[in-house]
């Protein structure tokens, strides 16, 4: 099941990070196991929603993608948080309270007692930046990508890059960060940038773009070829299309999964000629008299 975070620490989707904090430390307080009438489950639940939301990189990618999407478990997503505890190695050192029943306890302990030992050591995170296609964006890729950073040995590995994948979102691969002796790796986000597209761009799982057409093939209709990113496709142009209007092909949009699809749309101009010869004035002339 997706859970939301932000509903389960009470905050809003546009919260600060004082804002998240401040929650987190009003309900840990109020569900911690060791306080008279404190509750385990919601306490593991808040401690869960904020080791996501009280990490920016974390945050980020429960954002674009949820905790139950695609990228949940193997080596994409939140699935077990990362850590031996279940949290991706988070600090939660700097937590106390003087409150009834809570007095200067350290919330990094309690949770090492509560899941059996210590809390694991975990390397840092390292991000790499690789350029996409329009196309590779739309429909998804496989690439090979080398890790050359003080963190890391260099290395080379492959990511599978979802279809649909916005410009500015990041992948996470857990365990291909830093290493480190008796503790836990540390992840890797690859950041995703896209190059623009000249004549398409994208609408949530829509496509849109924009053609233009003579008058005459307005005002009687026409076939029209029009690339897209599935090749060259016959659009018709129904006769009497006003400047504007929008033309749907079904199907032609992002892949969304269960072989679906969404759509693409394409937006008509109908291009007026600059200069018109005799003829054509004469033309125009005769269908003016005809109240066209």
């Amino acid at each position: 099941m997706n859970k939301d975070y932000y509903k389960i620490l009470g905050v809003s989707k546009n919260a600060s990070e004082d804002e998240i904090k401040k929650a987190f430390r009003k309900l840990a307080h109020e569900y911690h196991p060791d306080k008279k009438g404190g509750n385990e489950a919601k306490f593991k639940e808040v401690s869960e929603a904020y080791s996501v939301l009280g990490d920016k990189n974390k945050r980020a990618q429960y954002d674009s993608f949820g905790s139950n999407s695609s990228f949940s478990g193997g080596q994409n997503g939140f699935s077990g948080f990362g850590g031996a505890n279940g949290f991706g190695g988070f600090d939660f050192s700097g937590f106390t309270s003087n409150g009834q029943g809570f007095e200067d306890i350290d919330l990094s302990d309690i949770l090492g007692s509560m899941f059996g030992g210590r809390r694991m050591r975990k390397g840092r995170d390292v991000q790499v930046d690789i350029e996409l296609t329009f196309h590779e964006s739309i429909f998804g890729v496989t690439r090979k990508i080398s890790i050359n950073s003080k963190l890391v040995k260099q290395k080379e590995v492959s990511i599978v890059i979802p279809s649909g994948i916005e410009d500015g979102q990041a992948v996470r691969m857990s365990g291909l960060g830093e290493t480190i002796e008796n503790g836990q790796a540390g992840d890797l986000y690859v950041r995703v940038h896209v190059k623009h597209h000249p004549n398409i761009r994208k609408e949530g799982y829509n496509l849109v773009m924009d053609i233009s057409i003579k008058l005459s093939d307005a005002l009687l209709g026409t076939i029209k070829n029009v690339t897209t990113l599935d090749g060259e496709i016959e659009l018709k142009i129904p006769t009497g299309t006003n400047s504007g209007t929008i033309l749907r092909v079904k199907g032609k949009g992002v892949p969304q999964g269960n072989n679906r699809r969404g759509d693409l749309y394409v937006r008509i101009t109908v291009k007026l000629p600059e200069k018109l010869s005799k003829e054509a004035k004469k033309l125009i002339e005769d269908l003016k008299k005809e109240g066209i």
